[in-house]
């Protein structure tokens, strides 16, 4: 079994579904997926990224145990969001659902040289390029706090395999006013 850390956001309903009432159905839809659901962070707001590209998002993490590949649980991934309404309009864009596949066990993919590839590139470049292939572990996990905060609810030991970091050292290394943004909801 592979262990997945899944980063789940949302900032535009879905139907009649707010934000968190989709991150939740999108829970549910793990269980009946091969996929089994180990743990979920708390659901937190965060400011939309990038700064002023629409509202503010609900962010969650969840980690869940698969026989699945990792190209296979993206496609599932793939298709829970667009089950739930999501549109590949505009990279870093609004959305009703947005999965991220953000790691697997210590797996990096699809190779190491391919993997700093990406972690290097450029702000500019990183919002006009997207990867062809699966990257694990995503290359900018280390510097995003509406990943980070969650995944450290759920698997805060948890150890890149490249920066050699566990979650709660990665976050720590964030700006405090950055952290200070991400504000978990009352349940």
């Amino acid at each position: 079994m592979n262990d997945f850390y899944i980063a789940m956001g949302a900032n535009l309903p879905s139907g009649k579904c707010s934000p968190s009432d989709t991150l939740n159905a999108a829970i549910s839809d793990f269980g009946q997926r091969n996929m089994m659901v180990e743990s979920i962070s708390a659901f937190y707001r965060t400011p939309c990224f990038p700064a002023g590209a629409g509202p503010d998002y609900i962010n969650a993490a969840v980690h869940l145990k698969s026989d699945l590949t990792s190209k296979d649980m993206l496609a599932h991934l793939h298709e829970i969001e667009a089950k739930h309404g999501r549109e590949r309009l505009q990279r870093w864009g609004m959305r009703t659902l947005d999965l991220d596949l953000v790691a697997c066990g210590d797996s990096v993919l699809p190779d190491l040289a391919t993997f700093e590839h990406w972690c290097t590139l450029s702000p500019d470049l990183q919002r006009q390029a997207a990867p062809t292939d699966l990257i694990l572990p995503h290359p900018r996990l280390q510097d995003r706090a509406f990943v980070l905060v969650p995944l450290r609810d759920i698997a805060a030991e948890w150890t890149h395999p490249v920066l050699k970091k566990t979650v709660i050292e990665m976050c720590n290394a964030l700006a405090p006013e950055v952290l200070a943004e991400i504000v978990v909801l009352e349940s």
